[in-house]
């Protein structure tokens, strides 16, 4: 499955962004789906994901209250909604699918990636 991410920005903190990330030619209906991010210098940390049914979502500490990962009816596009961002939220998102997932929050468990979205947060 082909991911496109888009949807970053730039937004003051205490601002909202919703990137979202889109399947070409198929749906994410039978994919554990989730959003990684990688800040300059730092490695890729885990920040949300959805298991492969859609019925459970798991989420970062750093994040948790903070973004919800969901779907759209069709199944073929995957948000983001970050609220109340922060400077340390800055750093590029992708998108990510693992077939038949559980929805795990190591990279590794994922076998396609979108090539990501730059967020920047200003203070």
């Amino acid at each position: 499955v082909q991911l496109q991410a888009s949807g970053g920005g730039l937004v003051q903190a205490g601002g909202s962004l919703r990137p979202s990330c889109a399947a070409s030619g198929r749906t994410f209906s039978s994919y554990a789906m989730a959003w990684f991010r990688q800040a300059p210098g730092k490695e890729r940390e885990f920040v949300a994901a959805m298991n492969w049914s859609g019925g459970t979502t798991y989420y970062a500490d750093s994040v948790k209250g903070r973004c919800t990962i969901s779907t759209n009816n069709a199944k073929d596009t995957v948000y983001l909604q970050m609220n109340s961002l922060k400077p340390e939220d800055t750093a590029v998102y992708f998108c990510a699918a693992d077939r038949w997932g559980s929805g795990a929050s190591a990279a590794n468990a994922y076998n396609y990636w979108g090539q990501g979205t730059q967020v920047t947060v200003s203070s």
